[in-house]
């Protein structure tokens, strides 16, 4: 069995003159990073490995999750790879993945990661918000053969802030 855990950046900003992979997180994006990091803890997942965009945003959001999980560092991979908008470059990355990983938690962006949610999980998610996280389990025992799974749970920022 197979855990993949998708969770997309937190909200950036564009007031800055910086290239795409260079936008930074507003204060609003810091907040929501730790707020489903806190709730992502809380859950207990079993993680193998983690891998990152090398986009600032993303790699942001993810040392502020990890940071709430108390993970180690030393499992986490910036891979150029998932700086990807469409979803096709992730879901190789995803289907490349060593088999003796069962849990694996990737950092990004949208449109990928929505397509990716909807493509891989039986429910239907109309947007993947910033920091929103999203859990999709498969029956196969290999990541090349990965087709449909279940949805097992989604944890966005404003269901936290009741």
């Amino acid at each position: 069995m197979k855990n993949l855990y998708l969770m997309r950046h937190g909200k950036s900003s564009w007031e800055l003159n910086v290239s795409d992979q260079d936008r930074s997180l507003l204060q609003r994006g810091v907040f929501d990073a730790h707020l489903v990091g806190e709730e992502i803890a809380r859950k207990n997942l079993k993680i193998d490995h983690v891998y990152t965009s090398p986009a600032n945003r993303a790699f942001h959001t993810c040392m502020i999750c990890l940071r709430a999980l108390k993970y180690p560092l030393e499992n986490c991979i910036i891979n150029s790879e998932l700086y990807d908008f469409s979803g096709d470059q992730v879901l190789q990355f995803i289907k490349n993945l060593d088999d003796n990983l069962e849990n694996v938690l990737l950092f990004g962006h949208n449109h990928t990661f929505t397509h990716l949610a909807n493509s891989l999980g039986d429910k239907h998610i109309i947007n993947v918000p910033t920091s929103g996280f999203v859990h999709v389990q498969f029956d196969e025992n290999t990541w090349v053969n990965i087709s449909k799974g279940s949805t097992i749970q989604t944890i966005f920022p404003k269901q936290l802030k009741a």
